[in-house]
């Protein structure tokens, strides 16, 4: 495992891109706050589209997504590795209709905010116990039943590349509660894009979606698949680097 160039210049002027693009594009499409949800997602993938291009140019950094003949093409959970902000970012490019779980904090960002808000994500508060768990639970179900990729990160935050998992038992409550199909996505994103501080390094941040586990595993047998397909295929990816 190893990171690329490392980029501070490239970096700050990545972050002046995502702030005035992410102004510009969302003041510009406004009066999709008055259309259905789906149109929302227009300006958000226009975005996202602009910082893959900004993150190349600026920094060196290039992405790919592998697997995407994986996905369910009905409503699934989507349960990702989460190494840096880019995976939010690849999230609305690659699910056909994403439904992130994201804690509530980010709905009070200000254009940010909005847009998740009408595109339908799903806020959580993490100190929230079991009232969290019921809405998650409720929230999500809904979502599936719309047929959308409801996405969630296991371990609860970003960590570092090569750092020992923490899976949450959140995404096992949901699998278990709504028999759902579950794509895991592994990912070694955090050698571009780290989970702190303002670097970014040049590489390839490869984005891997793996065939879906079905439902009718118990938790814990869900929990120990899941966590052995996305760490065993990161670490590929962390050491094909």
């Amino acid at each position: 495992m190893r990171r690329g160039r490392r980029s501070l210049v490239g970096a700050a002027l990545l972050a002046v891109w995502s702030f005035a693009s992410a102004l510009v594009i969302g003041l510009l499409f406004l009066p999709v706050m008055l259309a259905p949800r789906k149109v929302a997602l227009f300006p958000m993938r226009l975005w996202a589209r602009g910082m893959i291009l900004a993150l190349r140019l600026l920094v060196g950094a290039r992405v790919e997504i592998r697997g995407r003949e994986n996905l369910p093409t009905t409503g699934c959970l989507v349960a990702a590795k989460h190494q840096g902000m880019i995976d939010i970012i690849i999230a609305v490019l690659a699910l056909r209709d994403p439904c992130i779980i994201l804690k509530k904090q980010l709905m009070r960002i200000p254009i940010f905010g909005w847009y998740a808000w009408k595109s339908g994500m799903i806020p959580i508060d993490r100190k929230g116990g079991a009232v969290t768990l019921r809405a998650m639970n409720h929230a999500t179900a809904s979502a599936l039943a719309q047929g959308r990729q409801v996405l969630i990160y296991p371990e609860g935050t970003r960590t570092e590349p090569g750092a020992p998992p923490a899976y949450k038992g959140g995404v096992g409550v949901l699998y278990r509660d709504l028999q759902a199909v579950c794509a895991p996505m592994a990912s070694n994103s955090g050698l571009v894009w780290p989970a702190h501080g303002l670097a970014k390094y040049s590489g390839l941040a490869v984005f891997e979606f793996l065939p879906p586990i079905p439902p009718g595993l118990s938790r814990h047998a869900f929990m120990a698949r899941l966590e052995q397909e996305i760490e065993t295929t990161s670490n590929v990816l962390l050491e094909a680097s």
